[in-house]
């Protein structure tokens, strides 16, 4: 953990930068040709605040409840996409000093946020569950367990994928005693789904199981090696472009998922329960999930970025320069050639690299530890 003295110093300077950087990404080589998803959330926010619909129940939604937490706020004013710029924003400077709390240099990475991931930023709100899960694993980190787990339960109740953690919690909790905080978590989670759940059943299981059934996006891992050694045919369909049929390997790709995961996390629970190893063990499994999942769109690597680079040593470095690398690929379709490549398979090439690249950083965070330099840092002590 950093020394307390530097947190403060470190967290403010590295929040300025990030907003230097927030600003940079408006400028006409970042946001030309923008594809935007604040829309959609302004139809959720606008429909709640100014005419009283009731979510799931009136009218149907993308995510989770507790995405609609940041959806609503910017309804209220004139110009919607600035407002919710602007939220997310600070969501991002928070989202620095949490890090900082962790590990002064994470934040200092974390800072060029903006550069790193392009215009897409700016509408996104996938900052809100990465701030919330990063300040999860701070406040286990720091012996609050039952904070900690309030946290997770709000970041799962904000996209789900969050909940890869859970397993790996549940070891660090068990371990220092504490595992009876895991029912903070559980009390968040019922708290936010279980209205939703009785005014609108249908239309909350209609919005869970409506991503699961997902087929091949065109990004994904999968789709990524048709468009470079075939020629798929594209569908729209769940928001998203995806290949059509194929649906033996988007299977495949579940069960590899699903069976990635269960390894990371056996794999931690074998091991000492060491801050580190939960954060590295954090970062692999985040990893996971997106590189194997039936759907990779660019954002989703905005929640690698305030994990990664909590990863120490040389480990740590490789992972870093690998999800810079991901990063990099990335901006060199998107947005500004996304259609190229969804009509035309331009950039294809690009795309099953930056795809690698991820693969690649899962091996790095992976691998076994006595294989790899790592500097241990001792368990907190429950308090």
């Amino acid at each position: 953990m950093s020394t307390p003295r530097s947190r403060p110093e470190v967290a403010a300077a590295a929040g300025g930068l990030f907003l230097l950087c927030w600003g940079l990404v408006h400028l006409d080589y970042w946001s030309r040709g923008a594809i935007v998803d604040w829309p959609t959330y302004q139809r959720y926010g606008d429909a709640i605040l100014n005419h009283g619909l009731v979510p799931y129940r009136d009218f149907a939604v993308e995510y989770p409840p507790g995405a609609l937490a940041v959806f609503i706020p910017p309804a209220s004013f004139a110009d919607y996409a600035a407002a919710f710029a602007w939220e997310m924003a600070v969501v991002g400077v928070v989202l620095v000093a949490v890090v900082a709390a962790i590990r002064w240099q994470a934040a200092v990475y974390v800072a060029f946020a903006p550069l790193l991931a392009g215009s897409l930023i700016l509408s996104r709100f996938d900052l809100w569950p990465a701030l919330l899960t990063v300040a999860a694993l701070a406040a286990v980190l720091g012996a609050r367990h039952r904070l900690g787990w309030g946290l997770l339960g709000a970041a799962v109740a904000a996209k789900l994928w969050p909940l890869v953690l859970v397993p790996l919690v549940l070891v660090w909790s068990y371990r220092a005693g504490r595992i009876r905080a895991a029912l903070a978590g559980l009390v968040v989670v019922a708290a936010v789904f279980v209205p939703f759940a009785i005014v609108a059943p249908h239309g909350l299981w209609n919005s869970v199981s409506g991503q699961a059934s997902r087929p091949l996006q065109i990004e994904s891992l999968g789709a990524s090696f048709f468009t470079v050694f075939g020629h798929p045919s594209v569908i729209s369909s769940h928001g998203s472009q995806n290949i059509a049929g194929h649906g033996a390997l988007a299977t495949f790709f579940v069960f590899l998922q699903f069976a990635t995961l269960v390894a990371l996390w056996i794999a931690f629970a074998r091991g000492p329960a060491t801050s580190d190893r939960l954060l590295r063990y954090s970062a692999a499994a985040v990893c996971a999930f997106i590189v194997f999942g039936k759907v990779l769109s660019p954002q989703f690597l905005l929640w690698l970025i305030p994990l990664v680079p909590l990863v120490r040593g040389r480990r740590g470095l490789l992972a870093t320069g690998l999800l810079t690398l991901a990063l990099g690929l990335t901006q060199a379709w998107f947005p500004r050639r996304y259609w190229d490549y969804v009509y035309a398979f331009d950039g294809a090439g690009a795309v099953l690299a930056r795809n690698l690249a991820l693969v690649a950083l899962l091996a790095v965070l992976a691998w076994p530890d006595r294989l790899a330099q790592e500097a241990p840092m001792p368990h907190s002590q429950p308090g």
